[in-house]
């Protein structure tokens, strides 16, 4: 269900013509559509974290930090961890990327929920959530393609880890790389989008509602949460 994109294996004979290509794709897989720069550190959470700030601290990991064990996010009381990760703006999310390991403690299951402040371990379990993945057990970069129309006007997500492959042996969830792929929109963009709507849907009922209302679909009607 996941997909590993980690890029290992390289072509290095396939002549001159292609080796700038080829060397692009492998530096810039996940920079070119990296969200990094966006994610609002400051604000990044975790809950149940054995150490104080490894949420945040594996956020904070760089593409070309993917593969160092440390830091790593260890829970604490049992095998539940739940993330809350905000940025600057309001972004287009591709996919999520994540490193576990090949032990009972990683993650088997993850839930994806989006622009909720308010999430706690009893709100995560009881929300359907956006999307749910289940993961693999394995120390490879998982890449988990998200649903994109679902994801389109993000500013906060939720990730929720319920449980890990120890089936209630392991008390201990261990995640050591997160990372997001996606767009960015500047955040002045779409709140002017909304108020357009906003004005123009009630004022035009009838001969120019088909024409704005079709406007304001295409430019804000997927506003963030509305």
């Amino acid at each position: 269900m996941s997909h590993c994109h980690d890029e290992h294996s390289h072509s290095h004979g396939d002549g001159h013509d292609d080796a700038e290509h080829d060397h692009s794709d492998d530096i810039t897989p996940a920079l070119q559509f990296s969200l990094y720069q966006h994610i609002n550190f400051d604000e990044v959470t975790a809950l149940n974290e054995a150490v104080e700030g490894s949420g945040r601290a594996i956020v904070k990991k760089t593409w070309a930090e993917r593969l160092t064990p440390e830091p790593e996010l260890a829970s604490d009381a049992d095998e539940e961890l739940l993330m809350n990760i905000p940025f600057t703006g309001q972004i287009k999310l591709h996919s999520i990327l994540l490193r576990t390991s090949d032990s009972d403690s990683a993650p088997r299951t993850l839930k994806v929920i989006i622009n909720r402040e308010d999430i706690d371990f009893s709100t995560a379990s009881d929300t359907e959530g956006t999307q749910t993945f289940e993961l693999s057990r394995t120390s490879e970069l998982q890449e988990l393609p998200v649903r994109r129309a679902r994801f389109n006007a993000v500013r906060r997500l939720a990730l929720f880890f319920p449980d890990n492959f120890g089936d209630g042996d392991e008390d201990v969830t261990r995640v050591s790389y997160v990372g997001f792929k996606g767009e960015w929109m500047q955040l002045g963009r779409a709140p002017a989008n909304i108020l357009y709507e906003a004005a123009a849907n009630p004022a035009d009922h009838k001969l120019k509602g088909t024409s704005v209302n079709q406007m304001g679909s295409g430019i804000g009607g997927r506003g963030p949460g509305f």
